[in-house]
Parts: structure tokens; C-alpha cells; sequence
């Protein structure tokens, strides 16, 4: 919601009008001196939105703030040019409205599209959420990360590196919501409230991977575009592409990474299909190559890969992870009831890759259980039990 700065106005005045942390409002207007605000400046105030209202008979500024329960200068600041003296019926002024929900869509179907439509929902209400497009994939659709927090513990999480495990990108979207929603509405999530946790921490959030493969599991060929009858091919002609958890070139983007791809690629197919291609050499594909990009410009503390199933948690590689891998794996069983598995038979993913390059810890969490795609009806118990996981990368040195 955008208000416009008088004579006299600071930051710290609007964040006691508005009941907003101060360094939320600052954190949504980045390119505003906070000790120079300009007369008729425009300033983002996070966690609002405006709400049209039609004056009635024998209204004034007092009865609607009294009404609809809104300070009275709230009104003057988000209707700057109004004649608070002589409001005229049926003419249409703006209420600050405190958003009090979850806003992103539902987690059923959750493409590409639908991503990219709740990142917009999510920017217009919470600006101190910050989006870069660090990259494309094959099909030139934009891979982007949501950042969030100001502190130098620098964190990250990705979804949907597995077409077929999509939901894992609806069960981030949710979380970073929610993060968003508990700082302005100054609520705990768990009984953990989360300025704190804003002010030590700066989370990277790559909700979706590989959209292009994403969008075919939900969508059909159609979605392959200048693909579609390749995938045709790799898939048999099969138009059910429910099982499909490569990118759009078959390639699977979690056996992409030189750790032990080798071993990996000589156990593996050798030619594009719907899952487990490693490729004809690592880091040959467009998303994997991006998300090596980001981990080695950003310095992470840790990174986390979010797959589904079988509510597990791998944490090691080849012994070269870090002592401090181990303390922070079993808090996140704790929290979450997840199995922590140290070693698997299984080489050339995004964690594996992490860990041997930077000797930092790095996880693969497996959401869910059954076999994938997973249902949707399990995504209310996926994301209390995955809930865990994701504070605990917060608040854990």
C-alpha cells in the first residue's frame, strides 16, 4: 500500500501509525533516505493494501476511522488530496486494510504460472520481499529467487528440481507467506516470533527449479512448446506425463553435479528420459548450471533441496561434511519426525555437490510419503512437518 509523504512525516511516525516494524518499512523502500523524506513522496507501508469505500450520508473522516477501525491521519495519508471538511456522498475514498491471511493460491495444480501470479500477490503486499531472476531454463522461462531477512547468516532452500515433485514449490510459497504475514501481524509461528529471525538471517528461496518440467507433468505436451514432440519420444508416446522428473531435455537436473557423476552416469541411462539421465557430462543443463551459480556467489551457510518422498532427511557425503552437519540433521528430526540418513547409494545431486565444493552442510529432505507424484490431500501434513525444518534453518547457527 503506497501513502504519500507530508511535511513533517519520518519512517518511525509511519510505523507507529501503521503498527509496522520499522525496519520492514525500510526494508520495502530501498531507495528512500529514511531521514530525507521529500513532500509528496510515495512510501510503501508492508502488510497493507488499500480497500475502495463510497462516502455515505453524514460521514466524516472520525465515523469511517471509528467504523472501520483505522487511525484518522491513515485516511489523510492514503487520500492526500481530500477536503476532510467537505466530503461529498458517493464519492470514492481509499481504507487501509491490515492483511491478516495466507493470499497465495491453493497448492492443487500449482504451475509455473501460478507461481509467477502469487510472487506478484506476495510483492504488491510484503515489498521487503525482494525477487531475482538468476537465471532460465531450457525453455527460457525465468528461475527466480525469493530473498528475505537482512542478516548476514545467508541461508537457501530450492523446490522442484523433480518435475513430478512439484509440490514442493506450493509448500515454500506457503512458508515464505507465512514468514511475511507473521512479521507484520507480529505472530509467532510456533510460539517462535519472527523479527528476530529476520534481523540474523537472510533466507534464499528458489520455490521451482525446473518449470518447464514442472508445467508438463500438470499441463500435458502442449506445455513442451518447440519440445513437444520430443518428449513424446523420450516418453514412448505416452501422453501421461505424471512420472516425468527430468527437465525439458530429459536430463534429470538432480544427477547434473560433479560429485562422484562418474559413478553415477556409468549405473544410469544414456540417453534422455523421463528421470534419472544424468546427461552426457555435469552441469550441462541450464537450471542445474544456475543453482551452482547462485551457491557459489552467495557464500551459504547451508543449502537445502526439497524433494519428495519418504520423509527422510540426507545430510552426508563421502565424510567430507562438516562436524556441525550432524547437530543441526537431528534438530531437524526433531522438529519434524523425519529419519535422518547419513550416507545413500546415490551420487551427483545439488547437496552432494555442495558439501564436497564448500564443506558446509547441505541437505536433501524428502516431503511426504508414498510414491510420487504425491497427492495433493497430503499437503496440509507436508508442510506442518517440512514447517520445522524450515524455522529451524533459521534460528540454528
Amino acid at each position: 500500500m503506497k501513502i504519500t509523504v507530508r511535511s513533517g512525516d519520518t519512517l518511525w511516525y509511519f510505523s507507529q501509525l501503521f503498527g509496522i516494524p520499522l525496519i520492514l518499512i525500510e526494508d520495502s523502500n530501498p531507495g528512500i533516505a529514511a531521514d530525507q523524506l521529500i513532500i509528496g513522496q510515495q512510501v510503501e507501508i508492508p502488510g497493507y493494501i488499500s480497500e475502495p469505500y463510497t462516502i455515505q450520508p453524514n460521514d466524516t473522516l472520525w465515523t469511517i476511522s471509528m467504523t472501520n477501525n483505522v487511525p484518522v491521519d491513515s485516511l489523510r495519508l492514503l487520500n492526500p488530496g481530500l477536503d476532510t471538511f467537505q466530503l461529498q456522498i458517493n464519492d470514492q475514498i481509499y481504507l487501509p486494510e491490515k492483511v491478516n491471511a495466507i493470499i497465495i493460491s491453493d497448492a492443487d495444480h500449482y504451475t509455473y504460472e501460478t507461481m509467477l501470479s502469487d510472487m506478484e500477490k506476495l510483492a504488491a503486499v510484503y515489498p521487503f520481499i525482494t525477487r531475482q531472476v538468476i537465471g532460465y531454463s531450457v525453455m527460457g522461462k525465468e528461475i527466480i529467487d525469493l530473498q528475505i531477512g537482512r542478516g548476514e547468516k545467508n541461508v537457501h532452500v530450492n523446490g522442484s528440481f523433480h518435475a513430478n515433485e512439484w509440490i514442493t514449490t506450493p509448500v515454500l510459497m506457503r512458508f515464505i507467506n507465512e514468514y511475511a504475514l507473521s512479521l507484520t501481524n507480529h505472530l509467532p509461528i510456533r510460539g517462535i516470533f519472527m523479527l528476530p529471525l529476520y534481523r540474523d538471517s537472510q533466507l534464499s528461496l528458489v520455490p521451482m527449479v525446473n518449470p518447464d518440467g514442472v508445467n508438463l507433468v500438470l499441463n500435458g505436451a502442449e506445455a513442451a512448446g518447440d519440445f513437444q514432440q520430443r518428449v513424446l519420444e523420450i516418453n514412448d508416446q505416452n501422453e501421461d506425463f505424471s512420472n516425468w522428473k527430468a527437465n525439458i531435455r530429459g536430463v534429470d537436473l538432480n544427477n547434473q553435479y560433479p560429485a562422484l557423476w562418474e559413478t553415477e552416469s556409468a549405473r544410469k541411462p544414456d540417453s534422455p528420459q523421463p528421470r534419472d539421465f544424468p546427461g552426457y557430462q555435469p552441469l550441462t543443463e541450464p537450471e542445474a548450471i544456475v543453482m551452482a551459480e547462485i551457491a557459489a556467489e552467495r557464500d551459504f551457510l547451508r543449502v537445502h533441496a526439497f524433494h519428495t518422498q519418504g520423509e527422510v532427511i540426507f545430510w552426508g557425503f563421502q565424510g567430507l561434511e562438516p562436524p556441525e552437519s550432524e547437530v543441526i540433521v537431528n534438530e531437524y528430526a526433531r522438529v519434524s519426525g523425519y529419519e535422518p540418513i547419513r550416507y545413500v547409494d546415490s551420487y551427483a545431486g545439488y547437496k552432494d555437490w555442495f558439501i564436497q565444493e564448500f564443506r558446509k552442510p547441505g541437505f536433501t529432505v524428502e516431503l511426504g510419503a508414498g510414491v510420487n507424484p504425491l497427492p495433493v490431500e497430503q499437503f496440509a501434513e507436508m508442510y506442518e512437518k517440512s514447517l520445522g525444518i524450515l524455522l529451524a534453518n533459521l534460528y540454528l547457527d
